[in-house]
C-alpha cells in the first residue's frame, strides 16, 4: 500500500478548492455555484430537522441521552432493545449524557453536518490519479452535496444517529493521518464503534501496513477489555448473549436491515439453516471483498478499496439499518465500462439507489419485491463482489472507446442562442435507459398526483370549474360532442366494450413498443423520438400543475357515464381527487392522445412503406375516440395533447439539432451501432472526450 500512498498524496491537491492556476471564468462560476448549492443543502436539512416537533425529530438520540434516556437508567443498556450501540459505544456517550441532552437540536444537527462536509472533502481529495483540474476544483463541492442528499445521511440527521463517524475515521486513518500508528489507532477506535470495521486490518496487512493493522487491531482489543471492566455485565450481553448486536434494535427481516442476514430472513429462511446460509455466505463475501480491496489499492485506487471493504462489511453484519450505509455511496468513484456510453451506468445506478426509495427505482410488481426490498444490499455486493471495475493500467481507463457521432449540425443555426452537440449515433446504454425511464415515470406520477393541490374540496371546485369553462368553449366552437357519443357508444355494447379495452390496453404498451424498436433497430432515431415524448410530458406535467380540470365523467351535472370505471357517486365529498394510482382530476393537456399521436407522428416520417405511415396514424384516431367515447377526456383535451407534442418536437429540433440522416439503418444497427473498435477510427466520428480534458479522469 506505500505506493498506492504516494499516489494518492497527490490524489486531488485542489479538492479543497487550492490550484495551481486560477480557474477559467466558466469553471470558476460552476464551482461557486456547486458550493452554493451545497450551502442551500445545509440550510435545508437543519431546517427540515428543526421544524419538526421535538417528540418527532432526533429520536435515536433522545432514547440515547434524554431525560429517560437509557444511558441515565442505571442498569444495563441493553435491558431494552432501544440502544443498539457497542458498550465501548455506551462507555463513551454515558459522561456526555448532560451535554448532548442540552445540545439537542441546533448543536447536534450542525456538527453533523459539519462531519458530512468533511467526509466529502477527503473523499474529494483521495480521488484517484490521475486528476484534471475540473475534477481537483469541481469534485469537493460534488461529493458533500450527494452526501447531503444520500438517505444515510438524511436518516442519520433525521433519527440523531453517530453511524458517520466510523466512516470518516476509517478515511482519516487512510488518508489524512501521517503515521501509521495513528492511523491504524483511528480504524481501531472506528472497529470498537462498529464491530464489522474489522475488515479494514486485511486490507492494511494485505498491502503492506502491517503495523497499521496491527495497531488497529490492539486499538479496538484495548477498547473492548476497557468497555469490558467498566461494564462487564453490558459486554456480555452485547458479545455472548447478542452475538454481537444481532437482535438490538428493530426487527432484523425489517427492510430498514440491508445486510446478509436480513435479506435471508425477509426470505422466510430462519433457525440453524439461516444461520448456517449467513455465515457461509459472509465467508465468501468477506474473501471476495478484500481481495479485489487490496488489488485496487495496489492499483493506485485506494479510495475505492475503502469504499469495497466498507460494503463488504454492510453485507456480512447482523445488522446494517439505512444511517450505516454510506460506504455504497463511496463506491461511485469506481470507473466501470469500456464504451463512453457505459461508463455513466455505474455512478449513475448508485446515487440513485442511495438518494432515492426503492419504490422509484422499481415497480410495484410482485416479481420485483426481492430486488426492491434489497436494493442497497444487492448494490453493495456488486461493489464488493461483481462490477468490474477497471485498472488504472487499462487502455480504456483513460480513453473509452468513442461514441459515434452524425454530421455537425448546419452553420445556417449558428446565430442561434443555444449550443447544438452533434447527432450521437451509438446504441445508449440499455440499464441506463431503463433506470431513467423508471424514474422519470415514478417522478411523472408524483407531479401528476400533487397536481391538484390535495384532497380537499378546494381542489374539486376548482377543477369542475375549469370543467364548465372548457365546456363553455367547446359549445362556443360547436364541438361539444362528448355527451352525444359517450351515450351513443354506450348503447352498443360490443362499441363500448372495445373502447374500454383500448382505453386501458394501449396507453403504454405503443409508447414502450415503439421505443423498444427505435432503441434496437435505430438507435440515433431512438435518441431523437426520446427527446421528443420527454420535453412533450414534462409540458403536460406544467398543464396538471396550473390547470387541473375535471373530465366529463366527473362532472355531476353533465350527465356523462363512466364506462371504464362505472356508475359514480357524486354525493362522496372527495370523489375524484387523490387515488392511490392517478391524479383524476389531470386531464388537460390529454396525454392519452398526445403519447399516441407521438408514436403515429414518429412511425409515420420513420415507416419505409405508405401503409405502415396510414396505419401509425389510425392509433392516434382510435384513441381520440375512445378517451371521448370513455368521458374520460373533452375534445380540447385532445388538442392540448396534440400541442404539447408538436411543442415536444420543435424543442427536440432546437435543442437537439436536426434528426439524423446517416446513422445505421436496419439490421445492421445493432452492430454499427455499438461504435467502433478500440483503436479503430471512423469517419465523421470523434471520441468522446472525459470532462477534464485529455488522458484525465472524468469528475466524480
Amino acid at each position: 500500500m506505500a505506493d498506492a500512498e504516494r499516489s494518492q498524496g497527490t490524489a486531488g491537491a485542489g479538492a479543497f478548492g487550492a490550484a495551481a492556476a486560477s480557474p477559467r471564468p466558466g469553471l470558476h462560476a460552476a464551482r461557486l455555484g456547486l458550493w452554493l448549492i451545497v450551502g442551500l443543502l445545509a440550510i435545508r436539512q437543519v431546517a427540515v430537522v428543526l421544524a419538526t416537533p421535538r417528540a418527532q425529530r432526533l429520536t435515536d438520540l433522545e432514547t440515547w441521552v434524554g431525560p429517560r434516556g437509557v444511558l441515565h437508567v442505571k442498569g444495563s443498556l441493553y435491558d431494552s432493545s432501544r440502544f443498539t450501540g457497542t458498550p465501548f459505544g455506551g462507555l463513551v456517550l454515558k459522561p456526555l449524557t448532560k451535554a448532548a441532552e442540552d445540545a439537542l437540536g441546533w448543536g447536534w444537527t450542525f456538527g453533523t453536518l459539519l462531519l458530512v462536509a468533511a467526509l466529502g472533502l477527503i473523499a474529494a481529495r483521495a480521488l484517484p490519479q490521475p486528476a484534471g483540474r475540473r475534477t481537483s476544483l469541481l469534485a469537493a463541492p460534488v461529493a458533500i452535496s450527494l452526501l447531503m442528499l444520500s438517505l444515510p445521511v438524511r436518516d442519520a440527521l433525521w433519527l440523531g444517529q453517530t453511524s458517520i463517524i466510523p466512516v470518516l475515521l476509517v478515511l482519516l486513518g487512510c488518508f489524512v493521518v501521517r503515521g501509521r500508528r495513528a492511523g491504524g489507532a483511528l480504524i481501531g477506535l472506528a472497529a470498537a464503534l462498529q464491530p464489522t470495521m474489522l475488515l479494514f486490518a486485511p486490507l492494511l496487512w494485505c498491502t503492506g501496513r502491517k503495523r497499521a493493522a496491527t495497531w488497529t487491531g490492539a486499538t479496538f482489543a484495548v477498547c473492548t477489555a476497557l468497555a469490558w471492566a467498566a461494564l462487564p455485565h453490558d459486554s456480555h450481553t452485547y458479545w455472548v448473549h447478542h452475538m454481537a448486536g444481532v437482535g438490538l434494535g428493530g426487527r432484523a427481516d425489517a427492510l430498514g436491515n440491508q445486510s446478509l442476514h436480513g435479506a435471508l430472513l425477509r426470505f422466510g429462511l430462519t433457525g440453524p439453516l439461516e444461520i448456517a446460509l449467513y455465515l457461509a455466505l459472509g465467508v465468501v463475501v468477506a474473501v471476495l471483498g478484500a481481495h479485489r480491496a487490496v488489488r485496487y489499492a495496489r492499483d493506485g485506487q485506494l479510495l475505492l478499496a475503502v469504499a469495497v471493504t466498507g460494503c463488504a462489511a454492510i453485507a456480512v453484519s447482523p445488522t446494517a439499518w439505512q444511517h450505516q450505509l454510506l460506504w455504497v455511496l463511496l463506491a461511485v468513484v469506481g470507473r466501470a465500462g469500456r464504451r463512453a456510453s457505459d461508463r455513466y451506468v455505474w455512478p449513475v445506478a448508485v446515487v440513485l439507489v442511495m438518494t432515492l426509495p426503492a419504490r422509484m427505482l422499481l415497480p410495484n410488481m410482485a416479481v420485483m419485491t426481492p430486488l426492491r426490498d434489497n436494493m442497497v444490499l444487492l448494490a453493495a455486493l456488486a461493489a464488493a463482489t461483481s462490477v468490474p471495475f477497471l485498472s488504472r493500467t487499462s487502455e480504456h481507463y483513460l480513453t473509452p472507446v468513442p461514441t459515434r457521432y452524425a454530421t455537425p449540425a448546419p452553420e445556417r443555426r449558428r446565430n442561434l442562442p443555444v449550443s447544438f452537440p452533434r447527432r450521437v449515433l451509438t446504441r445508449p446504454n440499455l440499464l441506463l435507459e431503463l433506470l431513467g425511464t423508471r424514474v422519470t415515470y415514478a417522478a411523472y406520477q408524483q407531479v401528476r398526483l400533487a397536481a391538484t393541490g390535495g384532497t380537499n374540496s378546494g381542489g374539486r371546485v376548482r377543477a369542475e370549474r375549469h370543467g364548465h369553462w372548457i365546456l363553455s368553449a367547446e359549445r362556443f366552437l360547436h364541438i361539444d360532442v362528448e355527451h352525444a357519443v359517450n351515450h351513443a357508444v354506450v348503447k352498443v355494447d360490443w362499441l363500448r366494450d372495445f373502447f374500454d379495452f383500448y382505453y386501458e390496453s394501449f396507453h403504454f404498451v405503443v409508447p414502450l413498443t415503439v421505443l423498444g424498436v427505435l432503441y434496437w433497430r435505430r438507435p440515433a432515431d431512438y435518441r431523437w423520438a426520446r427527446a421528443a415524448l420527454g420535453f412533450a410530458t414534462l409540458l403536460a406535467l406544467a398543464g396538471f400543475w396550473l390547470f387541473p380540470l375535471a373530465p366529463p365523467r366527473l362532472m355531476p351535472t353533465l350527465g356523462v357515464i363512466d364506462t371504464v370505471h362505472g356508475v359514480q357517486d357524486f354525493s362522496k365529498p372527495d370523489y375524484g381527487t387523490l387515488t392511490a394510482l392517478t391524479n383524476q382530476y389531470a386531464a388537460m393537456p390529454s396525454l392519452h392522445f398526445g403519447w399516441a399521436l407521438w408514436c403515429g407522428l414518429v412511425i409515420a416520417i420513420l415507416a419505409p412503406r405508405g401503409w405502415m405511415k396510414a396505419l401509425a396514424l389510425l392509433h392516434p384516431f382510435l384513441t381520440l375516440s375512445a378517451i371521448i367515447a370513455t368521458g374520460n377526456h373533452w375534445v380540447l383535451d385532445a388538442a392540448g395533447g396534440a400541442a404539447v407534442v408538436i411543442c415536444g418536437f420543435a424543442l427536440a429540433q432546437a435543442l437537439r439539432g436536426p434528426r439524423a440522416t446517416n446513422g445505421p439503418t436496419g439490421r445492421s444497427a445493432g452492430k454499427r451501432g455499438r461504435g467502433p473498435r478500440s483503436g479503430e477510427a471512423t469517419p465523421g466520428a470523434e471520441p468522446e472526450r472525459s470532462a477534464s480534458g485529455p488522458g484525465r479522469s472524468a469528475p466524480l
